[in-house]
């Protein structure tokens, strides 16, 4: 059957901005600022200020934002790095791509996020990071990492890919790490019209040095000094301003990305569809709507012959990925078994109560048909 419900609408939410979409090419193409230049400032201060935090540095992906970070803080071969096993892969490749061994530790059984004791157990004198990923749209616990990053010593990384705008009580996303590394690819909360990232801090120095490495080593003060080998990692003109554009309006589709998770949560109560938790401290900004469910793979086959596209994120927690060898294959028991009960339903600030409540009762449906088929009482 065609798609009814799509995943993800891009197209509703660039109609509803199509004239200042329009202003943004036209004022890029009549200037020809098409490699950093003033909307790529104008940009960086803008979401600097929006963290919480002094210094933003935009650049190519969220990926080189991670790598980035980690070449910045010389963080290399020899040493190791803490993150959790459920996280998107580019996560562990950043850290893989600078030499240095992932440090893997199970989630949450509620949240499905990083617990700061595990984190903790995990880090030894080769620790040298901590990336904290902010996962599905919710912050983990801000105040317990920036804690140990504290008594340890060990810089706490953020990854904030899916996290634009979350909070952790009154903290932001981005504002409690030696640095936060933000995605702008599409389908993002925020996202370009293409790839994009960013680097946020507070400290100085770590900014002086993302920023040269992600302009092939250069020098701030010289066009043609390069002090460090770096790579062409710069944000576009272009995207930057688009996510200027959309900055304007994060919180308001933030806010609707609520209104709509907790209409599934209030729809889907008694039902066999388990919503991943919320801490009560955390303003998540529900990047992804994702609920356990039974036989998953059956129930999605199902809800696609009905219209309604889903999505699973992720099907294989990263430690059990090919780039580890067999004698890093430790069980991670909790991520291991989230991996195939974990269905990510539509969600974007367009989406209409309409279009959640039909999601809610075909899945509803579907379980039914699937416990009925199972022959469970």
């Amino acid at each position: 059957m065609a798609v009814r419900i799509p995943f993800l609408d891009l197209g509703a939410m660039h109609d509803e901005i199509r004239d200042d979409l329009d202003r943004v090419w036209t004022d890029t193409v009549d200037q020809s600022a098409f490699v950093g230049g003033d909307a790529v400032a104008r940009f960086e201060a803008e979401f600097a200020r929006y963290c919480g935090v002094g210094h933003c540095v935009g650049v190519a992906n969220g990926t080189d934002a991670l790598e980035l970070v980690l070449r910045a803080l010389a963080v290399g071969p020899g040493d190791e790095v803490v993150l959790p096993t459920n996280t998107f892969f580019a996560t562990l490749e950043a850290v893989r791509l600078v030499g240095a061994r992932p440090v893997l530790v199970d989630v949450d059984p509620a949240t499905l996020l990083m617990r700061v004791d595990a984190a903790e157990a995990a880090i030894t004198p080769r620790t040298a990071a901590v990336i904290a990923v902010h996962l599905f749209g919710q912050t983990v616990d801000l105040d317990a990492f920036a804690d140990l990053s504290a008594r340890t010593g060990v810089p706490l990384i953020e990854d904030a890919a899916q996290a634009h705008g979350a909070r952790w009580d009154d903290r932001v996303a981005g504002s409690a790490g030696i640095a936060a590394c933000f995605s702008f690819y599409p389908g993002k909360n925020l996202g370009a019209l293409g790839d994009g990232g960013a680097v946020v801090t507070d400290d100085p120095r770590l900014e002086a040095v993302v920023r040269s490495l992600a302009n092939h080593g250069r020098d701030p003060t010289s066009a043609r000094g390069h002090g460090r080998v770096g790579r062409n990692s710069r944000l576009d003109g272009l995207q930057a301003g688009v996510l200027s554009a959309k900055l304007g309006h994060l919180d308001a589709w933030n806010a609707r990305r609520r209104q709509i998770w907790d209409r599934y949560t209030a729809a889907l109560a008694g039902t066999a569809a388990e919503p991943v938790r919320q801490s009560a401290r955390a303003t998540s900004v529900h990047h992804l709507a994702v609920v356990r469910v039974p036989e998953r793979d059956e129930v999605r086959r199902r809800l696609a012959e009905s219209g309604i596209a889903t999505g699973v994120h992720y099907p294989v927690p990263c430690h059990r990925l090919p780039p580890f060898g067999p004698d890093e294959h430790v069980p991670l028991a909790v991520a291991e078994r989230a991996a195939g009960e974990i269905l990510s339903l539509p969600m974007y600030p367009q989406l209409s109560d309409g279009d959640v409540d039909t999601v809610a009762a075909r899945l509803t449906e579907v379980l039914g048909e699937v416990r009925e088929r199972s022959g469970v009482s």
